[in-house]
């Protein structure tokens, strides 16, 4: 038998709130430790993004019936399998908030916005 289970089995203790920061924060340090991710894109949407609740740098955020779905803009490393990265962000960051929130998740898509290339030092 699951001690946590019996433990609260049969009792309203309260509820539990997660701000949509704070699944901003777990999705997007999530991405970032990726192999193969350079950095997070920004969201598009110019100002009206400012004004949208579950935008952070790189990641929006819906949640809806208590699952997460999210949108994450990335710019990766130029020698890396885009597929092989998107697939490997989507199964961090689903396992993340399944893990560390409890919620179901939806979809995680993946926008590569961008590639970052090593400049070219010589001259």
């Amino acid at each position: 038998m699951d001690h946590q289970s019996s433990q609260y089995a049969g009792t309203d203790i309260g509820k539990t709130t997660i701000s949509p920061d704070v699944l901003l924060v777990i999705t997007q340090l999530t991405t970032l430790q990726v192999s193969g991710v350079s950095r997070m894109s920004e969201v598009p949407g110019g100002v009206n993004r400012i004004l949208r609740r579950g935008t952070g740098e790189g990641v929006h955020i819906i949640v809806k019936d208590d699952t997460v779905s999210a949108d994450l803009y990335v710019i990766l490393k130029n020698d890396v399998n885009m597929r092989d990265v998107s697939r490997n962000i989507q199964h961090d960051v689903s396992r993340a908030i399944s893990e560390m929130v409890g919620m179901q998740v939806g979809r995680i898509n993946i926008h590569i916005e961008d590639i970052d290339y090593p400049e070219n030092t010589e001259a």
